[in-house]
């Protein structure tokens, strides 16, 4: 149990910015659940969404760095997510799957030559015995926009993306289950990635996130 609660590379809730923005967040709760349920929403919303945040450099995932971008996609929010997990005192860890998401945009598919989406990863924390499963991936607006119910975690029981959006159209699909990691199983995702993406790995996780690159040509994406 003592190696979820560690600070890591990745997970480096040491860091000042995780403290004060923990302190933030939790500063008025009772207890871990509801402290877990306000990291929840915060992550949800305050930290949009954002497929663009990818990047091919790990400095991206660092819990601090994604921080302070402000958003970042399902990977970087669950990585965030777990940090802040790990700095309440909540035993935490990262769950690696991949997912296809039926009601992907076709410009998405056109990018991504399908609609499935690796590295996915969600949250988990050890809270009142046992292990909670959540994700904190699509922010509200986001939810509202695609006509996707909006996520909620009561602090206590699982909380996963939904198979099917409130038109009953199938949604989100978990297809391939990687494991559970102390820590973000970096190489692990850098060798599977091509099993996914037969095309496009070189200029799509470059060392930059793209909506960095995008913004600085003046493209508006992102």
């Amino acid at each position: 149990m003592n190696s979820t609660l560690q600070p890591t590379y990745y997970l480096d809730w040491g860091h000042p910015g995780i403290g004060k923005a923990l302190k933030d967040i939790t500063g008025d709760c009772r207890n871990q659940a509801e402290a877990l349920k306000k990291i929840f929403l915060f992550v949800r919303d305050q930290i949009p969404y954002n497929m663009y945040a990818v990047s091919g450099n790990p400095v991206y995932y660092k819990a601090s760095k994604i921080l302070e971008m402000g958003n970042g996609y399902c990977l970087q929010k669950a990585i965030l997510f777990t940090a802040l997990g790990r700095a309440a005192g909540i035993p935490s860890r990262l769950v690696l799957v991949a997912i296809r998401n039926h009601l992907t945009p076709p410009d998405v598919v056109e990018i991504l030559g399908g609609n499935v989406f690796f590295p996915h990863a969600y949250s988990q924390f050890y809270i009142e015995g046992r292990w909670v499963n959540v994700a904190a991936t699509y922010d509200r607006p986001l939810c509202e926009r695609i006509g996707a119910a909006v996520p909620e975690f009561d602090g206590h029981r699982d909380t996963l993306l939904p198979a099917t959006d409130l038109a009953g159209r199938k949604f989100i699909e978990y297809i391939d289950y990687y494991g559970v990691f102390d820590d973000v199983p970096w190489q692990l995702i850098v060798e599977k990635l091509p099993e996914y993406y037969s095309s496009g790995l070189d200029e799509w996780f470059t060392d930059e996130p793209a909506y960095i690159r995008y913004k600085r040509s003046g493209s508006g994406i992102g």
